[in-house]
């Protein structure tokens, strides 16, 4: 079975995760330190997608009528 993400990506999650640890990784707008785990996975992702590493997309998010489509059966 083929890998879903690169080793470079990896590479990239692994190193957000440590600057998270240390304390010293910042989220993109605001620069707010990230405290949760989730979002440092978030960031690292995020960066191997922008070099162009083998990352899947984004998982698409459901529209506000869908939900409410599927709320009302």
């Amino acid at each position: 079975m083929a890998r879903k993400y690169s080793k470079k990506a990896s590479a990239k999650v692994a190193r957000a995760m440590k600057k998270r640890k240390a304390g010293t990784l910042k989220s993109g707008r605001s620069g707010r330190k990230v405290k949760s785990r989730q979002q440092a996975i978030a960031i690292g992702l995020s960066e191997a997608r922008a070099e162009g590493k083998k990352v899947p997309k984004k998982a698409s998010k459901k529209t506000k009528t869908a939900r409410k489509r599927k709320a009302k059966r």
